[in-house]
């Protein structure tokens, strides 16, 4: 074959990430991990310094970092809601503006640092961040999970982790059908994604070689509410029984290149068994929901970010979801609505996922449903 006949190989495009990271809520944690004792975070490409306030209990995020002589005030102490810094006690309030100055008969008018709107829903504690310095969009807080409030379900179980990749890489999954069968060993008979405003949601049912025996199948409806913030309702079985938990997957970028994701557990407890037995049963539930979900940082710590993807026609609708997760990395006035339709679509299975390393054969039928 000439030079001038042979088929050219496929080039990946990857450009360098722009320093911006997502508005939206971003998870830190269960909300009992944190007190008046202030706790630093690497986020958002800043350190931060978390703390509750010693009055009135309220949760305060602020730049760590203190614009007089550069202290880190996550090693300061709070008294009367306020932070002190550890070098030269200017305290700082929860709004970010200085309070006092012990030797100084007037504060600066410039002395104001970073402050990030917080919540707290579902015994978890959330940050606001908005590259604009919006205030937080009304209809897009964290919404209420019941079961959690209705002492029928355990606490969460929370396992952290530490990704090195561009945190689109985890958002990727939500549309990424084909990946089940080889990195989790799933055998997806259905899969369907809907897109509406700031939520994207996954609809999956099938078998799983660990989080359900041999000859039970599991359903998962995984929901995210902006950016970072994915809830998960999953029935599989353990021992025997039915196990309905709720999944938590949340993630805060360190920088463009690295990010944390908080994996948690939350099972509805098995009646006729003691607390102690439906604790054991959560805790073992989470190990396994650890070990699946390990299968795919692996993954992730050793590729690259593709921004051209090839796909072909087996594959879940993987650009529908890069084109809503956008959204939340530009300015609002500039947000298409297209981006933020209600689009509806259904991968087909032609042929199931093996539980074993085995080849895959997918079509994918996908429909639009009209704006609702």
């Amino acid at each position: 074959m000439s030079n001038a006949a042979k088929q050219q190989p496929y080039i990946i495009k990857s450009d360098p990430v722009e320093e911006r990271y997502a508005r939206g809520w971003h998870c830190l944690g269960k909300s009992a991990d944190f007190t008046s004792e202030p706790q630093a975070m690497h986020y958002f490409g800043k350190k931060l310094a978390v703390y509750r306030g010693d009055q009135d209990n309220k949760l305060y995020v602020l730049d760590s970092y203190c614009p007089h002589m550069g202290a880190d005030l996550s090693r300061g102490k709070v008294t009367n809601n306020n932070l002190h810094c550890p070098f030269h006690d200017w305290s700082w309030g929860g709004d970010g503006k200085c309070k006092n100055i012990p030797y100084a008969d007037k504060i600066p008018e410039k002395a104001v640092i970073g402050s990030y709107p917080t919540t707290e829903v579902n015994g978890l504690v959330f940050v606001w961040h908005d590259p604009e310095g919006n205030d937080p969009i009304p209809d897009q807080y964290p919404q209420r999970i019941e079961d959690y409030y209705s002492g029928e379900w355990t606490d969460w179980n929370i396992a952290k982790f530490t990704i090195h990749s561009n945190c689109r890489e985890l958002v990727d999954n939500m549309a990424d059908m084909a990946h089940f069968g080889p990195v989790h060993y799933s055998t997806v008979q259905t899969f369907k994604n809907i897109q509406d405003g700031h939520t994207f949601t996954q609809f999956m049912s099938g078998g799983h070689e660990i989080l359900a025996e041999e000859g039970q199948g599991f359903t998962s409806v995984a929901r995210y509410e902006g950016p970072a913030y994915m809830t998960t309702t999953m029935t599989g079985s353990m021992e025997g029984k039915e196990i309905v938990t709720h999944l938590l997957v949340t993630h805060v970028p360190v920088n463009t290149e690295q990010f944390d994701i908080r994996l948690g557990v939350m099972m509805k407890k098995i009646e006729g068994v003691s607390e102690e037995q439906n604790q054991a049963m959560v805790d073992e539930y989470t190990n396994m929901a650890v070990e699946s979900f390990v299968q795919d940082v692996d993954i992730w710590n050793n590729k690259i970010r593709v921004d051209n993807p090839l796909l072909c026609d087996g594959d879940g609708p993987v650009n529908m979801v890069r084109k809503w997760y956008s959204q939340f990395y530009m300015d609002v006035a500039e947000i298409p609505k297209g981006l933020q339709a209600y689009k509806e679509r259904e991968t087909k299975i032609k042929y199931a996922h093996a539980t074993q390393h085995s080849g895959n054969s997918e079509t994918s039928n996908e429909t639009e449903a009209l704006p609702q």
